[in-house]
């Protein structure tokens, strides 16, 4: 009777600590469910497969809002926007926000996935090659798109848009630091020279040679005009083109990248200072760059894998273009004061 007695106290004991533990376990999940990251990402940036994957793996809600420039984003950080965790701009924008201590540091002991960034991105990144404040999100360029039944016979660079041939059917993007950088480099020059003989060589190579030949310029429609049929060469972004053109249709479009180059940009994920999630965050962070996680991303919008090569092996489609048309872009930094002689000029290009 007395080993019974015994065996009935270590059951309830048992039960009762069984039913603590369940208890404690309930609570935390439940709490855990209850935390929010917040995303402050460009539009349609972050596959929704990817945010759904992370929801669940970490039982928490991700709440996503998107800018469509980093002008935009800044301004309203700037006007006093609270509540993000993470926003993603790109290299200049990065370098502005480390100066003004708008972002916390990475916690690198959280982001085991560093492994994964490539080199290639790290020695483009000389604004933060160490990834203190930001960790690379994609590496891209604009490059120049052709419809090859209507343009034959074109080298694959800038001088493209000096064909008179072509009149009234190409376009470039709105864009100053692009289409100045683009004849930057067209010429041989940095796309953040501050040289004024540099910049208005270039200016008037624009005005001069290319301008005469285009219909306009344009950063949000020339994807639908050159699916269209309006325009038979644009200067703009591969997922912008490909996403307005059907997909049968893909084999009558060149994309490519010009062989001397161009601007370039980084985007990259950054925690803000102000982050009341930031352990979580850290957690995004190194989840996405998991490489059967990032594939997913490179798979939405056929994107090479220069940033994450591990995540190639785990890609279902083929990118629009390869991850060595970067090799002679340069990027696009914060030029600081400098930005007000390309506004100058872009001026006369847009408005004369």
């Amino acid at each position: 009777m007395k080993n019974l007695k015994k065996s009935a106290v270590v059951l309830v004991f048992a039960v009762g600590c069984a039913a603590f533990l369940l208890s404690s376990l309930t609570s935390c999940k439940k709490k855990e469910a209850n935390k929010t990251l917040y995303l402050f990402n460009w539009t349609y940036y972050t596959p929704d497969s990817v945010i759904a994957q992370f929801e669940e793996e970490f039982g928490v809600t991700v709440k996503v809002d998107s800018y469509a420039s980093n002008e935009e984003m800044y301004a309203k950080l700037k006007a006093g926007a609270k509540g993000y965790d993470i926003v993603v701009p790109s290299q200049d924008y990065v370098s502005i926000m480390m100066k003004e201590g708008m972002l916390q540091p990475i916690n690198h002991e959280v982001f085991e996935n560093s492994k994964n960034i490539s080199q290639l991105v790290l020695n483009k990144a000389t604004y933060d090659p160490n990834m203190e404040y930001s960790v690379p999100y994609f590496m891209g360029a604009a490059g120049i798109a052709v419809n090859n039944k209507k343009v034959a016979n074109y080298g694959k660079n800038w001088a493209i848009f000096s064909r008179s041939d072509l009149k009234q059917r190409m376009c470039m993007l709105d864009d100053m630091r692009e289409v100045l950088g683009d004849a930057l480099v067209s010429l041989g020059y940095s796309v953040n020279t501050s040289d004024d003989a540099q910049l208005a060589e270039a200016a008037k190579l624009v005005n001069e040679v290319w301008k005469p030949n285009l219909v306009k310029f344009d950063a949000e429609g020339f994807g639908k005009s050159f699916a269209s049929g309006d325009f038979w060469v644009v200067q703009g972004y591969a997922e912008a083109v490909y996403g307005e053109v059907p997909e049968e249709n893909w084999g009558d479009v060149t994309f490519f990248i010009p062989e001397e180059g161009g601007p370039m940009y980084i985007d990259s994920m950054c925690i803000l200072k102000d982050s009341k999630n930031a352990e979580l965050a850290m957690k995004f962070i190194n989840f996405i760059h998991r490489p059967e996680v990032y594939a997913k991303f490179l798979d939405q919008f056929h994107f090479p894998a220069g940033v994450n090569p591990a995540a190639e092996q785990f890609t279902t489609t083929k990118p629009h273009y390869t991850v060595d048309q970067l090799a002679n872009c340069e990027i696009k930094a914060d030029i600081g004061e400098d930005l007000a002689k390309y506004a100058e000029l872009w001026e006369t290009i847009r408005f004369e």
